[in-house]
């Protein structure tokens, strides 16, 4: 059996888009479905984890000068 390859955040997101799709339609074999929600479960906790790691890079580029987070609302261009 190969082994996975790992995905990135967006190749994550479209395989668990899938997944719902998929249990959505609700034809899939019992067997089937744990190992989809498994699957889906997995790739959910990695897309949070990779999520956390973003927003903790975007704060430590955001500290102020006495090392304070400085929120500053988003400011599209609108």
């Amino acid at each position: 059996m190969a082994a996975k390859k790992k995905l990135n955040f967006e190749g994550s997101m479209a395989r668990l888009e899938e997944i719902v799709s998929l249990l959505e339609r609700g034809d899939a074999p019992l067997e089937q479905a744990m190992g989809l929600f498994e699957e889906g479960a997995k790739l959910l906790r990695e897309c949070t984890k990779q999520l956390d790691e973003a927003e903790q890079k975007v704060n430590l580029l955001t500290a102020g000068k006495d090392g304070e987070i400085v929120e500053d609302p988003f400011q599209g261009n609108d």
